[in-house]
């Protein structure tokens, strides 16, 4: 097993879990969410739907296109709720006793990048920086080689 498919179920997981939390216990992230996001606890509700949709697509097996657009959709997701990890981060700074602290907050804004990075590399829609610096049109569209399509199927 590549390293590759081993963080890509890490991930599967990851996402996974966070969706059911969302879905199930919504409470701890609607304290978080920011005041000017419009019906809270209908956009924690469809936070969680796009994670366990995006773990799905991951830990899928049958198309790679599929798995490709489900990292991509995880990838722009993080990106969408980095806003609500800094305004955790403001919030929790300016208690009295720091919330949940800088040793929770400073490794979870690193991570958010990384989180990005990983939802594409572990898809298969990049192979940045391993084999280059573009993204796999060919995972995204399908129109791959049969030589890109047998190196897949060898993951």
């Amino acid at each position: 097993m590549t390293a590759r498919t081993v963080l890509r179920w890490v991930l599967v997981l990851f996402y996974a879990l966070a969706g059911v939390l969302h879905v199930m216990i919504p409470k701890p992230f609607l304290t978080i969410t920011p005041d000017w996001v419009p019906f809270p606890a209908t956009v924690i509700l469809l936070t969680g739907l796009a994670e366990l949709a995006g773990a799905t697509a991951l830990a899928q097996g049958w198309s790679l296109r599929l798995r490709a657009w489900g990292g991509i959709g995880l990838a722009a997701y993080a990106v969408c709720v980095f806003p609500a990890n800094i305004h955790h981060f403001a919030m929790d700074m300016g208690r009295s006793d720091h919330g949940l602290g800088l040793a929770y907050h400073v490794p979870r804004m690193f991570a958010q990048p990384l989180l990005v990075w990983l939802a594409l590399w572990c898809s298969g829609a990049i192979d940045w920086p391993f084999g280059g610096r573009s993204i796999r049109a060919g995972s995204i569209t399908g129109s791959r080689s049969s030589s890109s399509r047998s190196a897949d199927r060898a993951r």
